[in-house]
């Protein structure tokens, strides 16, 4: 399949384009496509290339359009203008591959939509892709799409999350109006892959009604299921809980697939280099080293230990805490020893960085890791289902023998 993306450069088009790339090189396999060539195309395309492409294509993804104009009159030109000028070369050619639109909310012309020289321009451009699949019978596809975010989004442009990533990334002052404000927001992965499912034909349908969604497999327009609807205190509250990571190593809570999740994600594309590394508190003494990694609400910590030659560490138990202990580097023994077994037998795992595992410090059994190498440093993952509290550390003395 030949795919033709106008407005290639724009922030939906690098995206969608560096899937496609990926499906046609092979490097994604999971998507049930086949892209032979990507064409790409943009301001600096010539008219030649997009009467080539238009001739060869078997599906176009038009992104092109514009945003910020110098004066009002260029909304139509860019949005109508373009599309009338993509169909007729379509025309000419006698190709009637589907063809899908990027298209905005405001083309609704409802609610603070209603007096929009954007949104008019953008419901023209529906509306002459609706009449052209009429006329063709050319499959067409019209997306509304909400507020978009995610990687490449340009700061200070047309999305206000960009503009909040790329200001707490980068400590640039910002200011949030009006905290209660709602917005409905859709990450960029979602979009591409609704777009990547209309090559099989499994676009979403649907009827609009205003800014409502209603879902209908005959419907003339075309939505992204998969949406989030976030306040702008919300979003910036997150940020600043993003942005304390260095100091606190809280990883902050993303489930699967949640809003938090994609703005972390987004947020961190924003990072400049040198906050990209950050410095961690090494607890160094005579025996070696310990260091926190990351912090977890609900699922504890992981640390890194390191041990010098001859070293024995741990010689403790705890009542409810639980460890695993990963060796990756060295060679060592760790021993556990049950306070409650009145024989007192000792448990013992030889362990090394070449066959690594993981090994359980069990509650109620006081345990060791010794490292058995006189010239080699022991190096350990340390995993805690809890984080240290220092007001209640439930951590007990007492050598294993």
């Amino acid at each position: 399949m030949k795919i033709l993306v106008t407005g290639a450069k724009g922030f939906v088009g690098k995206n969608l384009c560096a899937q496609l790339k990926n499906i046609r090189d092979g490097k994604a396999r999971n998507y049930g496509v086949v892209v032979s060539e990507v064409f790409e195309y943009d301001l600096d395309g010539t008219p030649e290339q997009l009467d080539a492409w238009c001739a060869e294509c078997d599906f176009v993804f038009n992104l092109a359009g514009v945003n910020r104009p110098q004066n009002q009159e260029e909304f139509m030109a860019g949005n109508f203008g373009f599309a009338s000028t993509l169909l007729d070369t379509l025309r000419k050619h006698g190709n009637t591959c589907p063809v899908m639109l990027s298209s905005s909310q405001q083309a609704s012309l409802t609610g603070r939509f209603g007096n929009s020289e954007y949104g008019r321009s953008k419901k023209a451009g529906e509306d002459l892709f609706l009449s052209y699949g009429a006329e063709t019978g050319a499959k067409v596809l019209v997306y509304r799409f909400p507020n978009l975010f995610g990687k490449w989004c340009r700061p200070n442009y047309n999305s206000a999350v960009a503009t909040f990533c790329n200001a707490v990334a980068n400590d640039l002052p910002y200011t949030v109006n009006d905290p209660s404000v709602e917005l409905e927001l859709l990450y960029i992965d979602d979009l591409v892959d609704e777009m990547i499912a209309c090559l099989r034909g499994e676009e979403h349908r649907c009827e609009f009604d205003g800014l409502g969604v209603f879902p209908m497999k005959e419907g003339r327009y075309c939505y992204v299921p998969t949406t989030h609807r976030a306040t702008l205190g919300e979003i910036v509250n997150l940020l600043d809980s993003f942005a304390a990571q260095p100091k606190t190593l809280m990883i902050p809570e993303i489930p699967a697939g949640s809003f938090a999740k994609k703005l972390y994600s987004t947020y961190l594309s924003y990072l400049p280099k040198e906050k990209a590394a950050f410095p961690l508190k090494m607890n160094v003494d005579e025996r070696g080293s310990f260091t926190e990694l990351i912090h977890t609400h609900s699922a504890g910590q992981v640390s890194i230990n390191i041990s010098k030659p001859g070293i024995t560490k741990g010689q403790h138990w705890h009542n409810t805490k639980f460890e695993q202990f990963i060796v990756v580097k060295g060679h060592g023994l760790i021993q556990q020893r049950s306070l409650g077994d009145p024989e007192g037998k000792i448990l013992e795992w030889e362990v090394d960085g070449d066959h690594i595992q993981a090994v359980h410090m069990l509650p109620g059994y006081t345990h060791n890791i010794i490292n058995l190498s006189e010239t080699e440093e022991l190096v350990t993952v340390m995993y805690c289902n809890e984080v240290f509290n220092p007001d209640k550390p439930d951590t007990y003395s007492e050598p294993v023998k």
